[in-house]
């Protein structure tokens, strides 16, 4: 399952409106920052969800996959916000 780390730029009237989408399939790491393993399935549906609410000619969403979860270093400076895992 690959390991992906999600971040975007979305217009304020739709931000919450994406940060709820992703917080069903990832962990919300910081503003406009999420992770986490996910299905090829769960992926195609969460990106059909966004795209419904997002505005292409304006919002952006980058999504970067990593072959596992265990294949990357994260280093963080300050606090490191709690990692919660998903309840679906």
């Amino acid at each position: 399952m690959p390991y992906l780390i999600v971040t975007y730029d979305i217009s304020e009237e739709r931000v919450n409106k994406v940060r709820k989408i992703l917080k069903k399939y990832f962990m919300w790491v910081q503003n406009s920052v999420f992770e986490g393993e996910i299905s090829e399935g769960k992926l195609v549906k969460c990106k059909f969800e966004l795209e419904k609410v997002i505005d292409k000619e304006v919002d952006s969403i980058y999504f970067y996959s990593l072959e596992n979860r265990l294949n990357y270093r994260k280093t963080v400076i300050g606090v490191e916000k709690e990692m919660t895992g998903n309840v679906l």
